[in-house]
């Protein structure tokens, strides 16, 4: 982790955007002044992107409970505690997770991601979701994880930002895994008209990411579930992420009012 880094600082980012978003501080003009746009178009992004944060921990904690101990997070993000194997290994100490991104800034970053508990091991590889045989292949998840045993592959908010066929991906990426791995997402969606969300401020929202050259591309519950093709979804199904197996858990107040992402989590049988 040597060297220069270009982090093109004067082009938005989505993952520096959510970091801002989240109330972080390892964003630049470009980014805070994207995501101050997308603040006016949709007042709510913010608080998707904290529901979000905290469907990636119920998630986690789920798929630890089922005995899950190898997890494969792509689309990381800028370090935000709590983490995800911080929350693995909360439960299991003995969990090993590989981080993926294609951020430089992420890989700048990457070192607070790599204090792991004494029992588990933690990687980061530097690669793009829509290069799946890439991150496969990379070296230090061949040397961390056990891929004749399960792992959870997590794609938190991010498929919506990959270009080309993120089916035949997520595909690629579930292939070579074990019987009882598992596969977590969530996806943004334009779906809602229930007095929930605002989908047409949603739509301003995403044209904001389009007008600085990130592309974005919601999707339909259709859709999403078609991405479980082959998987067996865990109960509830696809579902709208502050309402996946949250029986008897709180939100805060906002949380109803526009949360525009699905979620699920599905298994290889």
């Amino acid at each position: 982790m040597s060297g220069q880094i270009d982090l093109h600082t004067d082009v938005p980012h989505s993952a520096r955007m959510y970091d801002y978003f989240l109330g972080g501080k390892d964003n630049y003009e470009a980014d805070r002044d994207a995501a101050e746009k997308a603040l006016q178009e949709f007042p709510a992004v913010r608080v998707t992107a904290r529901t979000n944060r905290e469907f990636m921990r119920h998630a986690t904690r789920y798929l630890a409970g089922q005995g899950i101990r190898q997890f494969l997070d792509i689309g990381t993000g800028i370090p935000t505690e709590p983490n995800l194997h911080q929350v693995a290994q909360e439960l299991a100490p003995d969990s090993r997770v590989v981080y993926v991104d294609n951020d430089p800034l992420v890989f700048a970053h990457a070192r607070a991601l790599l204090v792991s508990s004494p029992e588990g091991r933690i990687a980061y590889v530097q690669a793009d979701a829509a290069r799946p045989l890439d991150i496969l292949a990379a070296p230090e998840l061949r040397e961390t994880l056990d891929l004749s045993q399960p792992v959870a592959v997590s794609l938190m908010a991010l498929l919506h930002f990959v270009p080309g066929d993120v089916h035949e991906i997520v595909q690629t990426l579930m292939e070579p895994l074990a019987p009882g791995s598992y596969l977590a997402i969530s996806h943004v969606t334009t779906d809602f008209d229930d007095g929930d969300s605002d989908p047409d401020g949603m739509a301003r929202l995403l044209q904001v990411y389009i007008d600085r050259g990130i592309p974005v591309r919601p999707r339909t519950r259709a859709e999403v579930e078609r991405l479980f093709d082959g998987l067996e979804l865990v109960p509830p199904g696809v579902e709208v992420i502050h309402r996946w197996r949250s029986e008897g858990i709180d939100h805060p107040p906002g949380h109803d009012k526009v949360v525009s992402l699905y979620g699920a989590v599905g298994t290889k049988i």
